[in-house]
């Protein structure tokens, strides 16, 4: 029997993954590079219906010639900021997967309007809100997604986080007890649901459409980058095919679990 000579480049291969927040920025990054490892099925989720389409239409116009290997869906749209509807929302969002697939991994990389306000300016609604999202959702993705994921260690959970979780920055106080909270629920899924595996990604600054909402002005935007840049060790802000590629070890690699894996630019040196 020949030697199997591409098990490293063949560990996605026929894998079935969902992507929380696949629309744009690093999700998006993630199923461009889910796609290049030829998994059969990439579902994306997202809060917008219209964003869920557009993205599905790109990643189908950009990888023409993948779509007879990988089969990319859209699923319903997904209110995650409500907490009203969450949890029910969440359940409606897996009970949209085909009855009989299973997936293999969940990537959550879902956001929304990051936090930031002076601690005087926070109030309760204010406080709690800023976990819904970030926090709260990717319990319930944990909760409801690991019946659908096929048993034992080929199967993961990726869950994502930021540097300020480990790192205080001013007036980002509402905000950074529910990104560090999830090293926490990272490590009590990763025990509560073994064999499937359950990783935290943690990203520093990334050129993304994040921060297009505060910054109109391209140069403006640009001064930002660069401003971040001068508090990393790598000079730059990431790009999204790098920290990418940090999902697809947690991916790939059956070994890890419980584990908060950093793509910062080497920004804790600083």
């Amino acid at each position: 029997m020949a030697p199997n000579n591409k098990k490293y480049r063949t560990k996605l291969a026929n894998a079935s993954v969902l992507v929380i927040g696949g629309t744009s920025g690093i999700g998006y990054g993630v199923a461009e590079a889910l796609i290049e490892n030829d998994v059969a099925n990439l579902y994306i989720s997202s809060s917008r219906q219209s964003r869920i389409d557009d993205a599905v239409s790109r990643l189908k116009n950009t990888y023409a010639d993948a779509t007879a290997t990988t089969n990319i869906v859209g699923l319903p749209a997904v209110d995650l900021a409500d907490e009203a509807s969450l949890e029910s929302n969440i359940k409606a969002l897996f009970e949209a997967i085909p009855s009989g697939t299973e997936l293999n991994h969940i990537v959550f990389t879902a956001g929304d309007s990051l936090g930031i306000k002076p601690l005087d300016d926070v109030d309760m609604a204010f406080f709690k809100q800023c976990g819904m999202v970030r926090f709260f959702a990717p319990f319930f993705v944990a909760k409801y997604g690991s019946h659908r994921l096929t048993p034992g260690v080929g199967s993961s959970i990726t869950l994502t986080t930021g540097g300020v979780s480990e790192k205080p920055m001013p007036n980002w106080t509402a905000i950074a007890p529910w990104m560090t909270g999830l090293h926490g629920m990272c490590r009590g899924l990763a025990l509560e649901l073994k064999p499937i595996r359950v990783n935290l990604v943690s990203p520093g600054a990334v050129a993304t459409e994040l921060w297009d909402a505060s910054f109109t002005d391209p140069e403006a935007k640009q001064a930002a980058f660069d401003r971040f840049g001068k508090k990393m060790a790598t000079g730059a802000v990431g790009r999204v095919e790098d920290v990418a590629e940090t999902y697809l070890y947690a991916m790939k690699d059956k070994n890890v679990t419980g584990t908060v894996l950093r793509s910062d630019g080497g920004s804790f040196l600083l």
